[in-house]
């Protein structure tokens, strides 16, 4: 059932190995009907590989679509999907912690009433942290004091992640009696359709797609430690969530990406980060590239919506994701307890 002659011999296939990564319409034998004429299925997606195994396609619903190459009758890079203009989720700020949640999971969790505690060997404090939304189902006292116990038994600091709405009222009086220290983050929202069209075609045809951070997209994200036991840990998270991608722009053969990025893809919702481009790469308007083909794919799978979190300090982070149209819709703070 294979297509007679080698891939590059043939006029319509203009895509090859070199485009993994990219959105691509391929067409491929699949069978012949009973009276013999031969059966086309068309596919478009990510083309996340391409080895003497075959061609792997990720189209933007179900999934991935493996095949032989001797099968590929026909293919090409086709444009990032047009996203639509659309109005924001109508999302609140304790739901939308949720869900970043959800696109940031921690390696360990559990319940604490309505609050969740979260651990993942230091790696981050949203994954380290307790999400203190809704009833602790006791009193404030006494869960800060579980909080406390759960983070000592694991040797780490105790972080609370206070929400405004969404955490009790009296929590904030309460970490305030303790003398507890406060680090605020901002989370920004912006619509899709605008992200996708700010990636000019230049810088976006250089960004690849993937559905795993590998060694290259690792070596130039600044969170790396050389502690196995955290790195494990980041591993489990960066690869936590409902539809996880990273892209990256590549380098040089050998060298570091240029820039990468990672979206997770959550209903309505597409949460933007790990955005991070080399020194001497910067100004080439590659970080805003890398979310846009990023956000481009999330558009594809039904996202309307862009989320990210930010440092209240981080200004130059601030300025870019400003020129990108995101605005703040709500700050929530870290609150470290002091030890009891």
């Amino acid at each position: 059932m294979a297509v007679e002659g080698p891939v590059q011999d043939r006029p319509e296939v203009r895509v090859d190995r070199s485009d993994v990564g990219r959105r691509v319409s391929v067409r491929r034998l699949d069978g012949f009907a009973g009276d013999g004429r031969p059966v086309f299925r068309d596919l478009i997606g990510v083309l996340t590989s391409w080895d003497e195994r075959g061609l792997t396609v990720a189209p933007r619903t179900g999934d991935p679509v493996s095949f032989d190459e001797r099968l590929l009758v026909a293919g090409k890079a086709v444009p990032l999907f047009p996203a639509r203009r659309a109005a924001l989720p109508d999302t609140g700020p304790a739901e939308l912690q949720r869900i970043a949640a959800r696109g940031w999971p921690a390696v360990e969790q559990a319940p604490l009433g309505g609050w969740t505690l979260r651990a993942a060997a230091g790696f981050t404090r949203r994954a380290n942290s307790v999400q203190a939304l809704g009833d602790p189902g006791r009193p404030l006292d006494e869960a800060l004091a579980a909080v406390r116990e759960w983070y000592a038994a694991r040797g780490l600091p105790a972080w609370v992640e206070v929400s405004t709405p969404g955490s009790p009222e009296a929590l904030v009086a309460e970490l305030d009696r303790l003398g507890a220290a406060y680090s605020p983050t901002l989370v920004r929202v912006a619509p899709l359709g605008g992200l996708v069209r700010a990636g000019l075609p230049t810088a976006v045809d250089r960004v690849r797609l993937a559905r795993t951070a590998g060694a290259p997209w690792l070596s130039l994200y600044r969170r790396v430690t050389d502690d196995p036991a955290v790195e494990e840990a980041a591993r489990a998270v960066i690869h936590g969530g409902p539809s996880v991608w990273f892209a990256s722009v590549p380098g040089e053969a050998g060298q570091p990406p240029l820039a990468i990025g990672r979206c997770v893809v959550d209903g309505p919702w597409a949460c933007f980060g790990a955005v991070e481009v080399a020194p001497y790469a910067r100004r080439a308007g590659l970080a805003t590239a890398v979310m846009a083909v990023l956000a481009a794919r999330a558009a594809e799978e039904g996202a309307i919506g862009g989320y990210l979190q930010v440092e209240a300090e981080n200004a130059g982070a601030i300025a870019l994701y400003d020129g990108l149209g995101f605005t703040t819709s709500h700050t929530y703070h870290y609150a470290l307890l002091p030890q009891g």
